[in-house]
């Protein structure tokens, strides 16, 4: 059973950068890939970043350019680089580590509590 464990959001100001975390323990051998999830208050949620085995990585129109995502080898933990953030970005943020099937992601691990960025203009 995987578990992922999310932490890093905080209060910042617009403009400012963050790093959000996704600590990962388990048996990962099954996935080969990994994704970020955002959901703001009374949106659905969104997949914003996503990295595969590979390395190759796709990111959500609105946060390109903008967010990085990561892994260390192990996938033992995941990572998300936020840059000149926005108001817009305010959001619960979720990892996932899961699956491609061509170009469409999959997440297979069960959803952790998440953590909250709060963006203020």
């Amino acid at each position: 059973q995987v578990r992922v464990v999310e932490s890093g959001g905080g209060l910042v100001q617009a403009g400012e950068s963050l790093t959000l975390t996704c600590g990962v323990s388990g048996t990962t051998s099954m996935f080969n890939a990994a994704g970020w999830y955002r959901q703001a208050p009374d949106k659905q949620r969104e997949l914003v970043a996503t990295i595969r085995a590979s390395g190759n990585t796709h990111y959500a129109d609105s946060v390109k350019g903008r967010f990085a995502i990561s892994r260390d080898n192990a996938w033992s933990a995941v990572y998300l680089q936020m840059n000149n953030l926005k108001p817009d970005d305010t959001a619960d943020y979720y990892c996932t580590l899961g699956t491609f099937t061509g170009a469409t992601y999959h997440p297979a691990s069960r959803w952790g509590q998440g953590t909250r960025l709060t963006v203020s203009s």
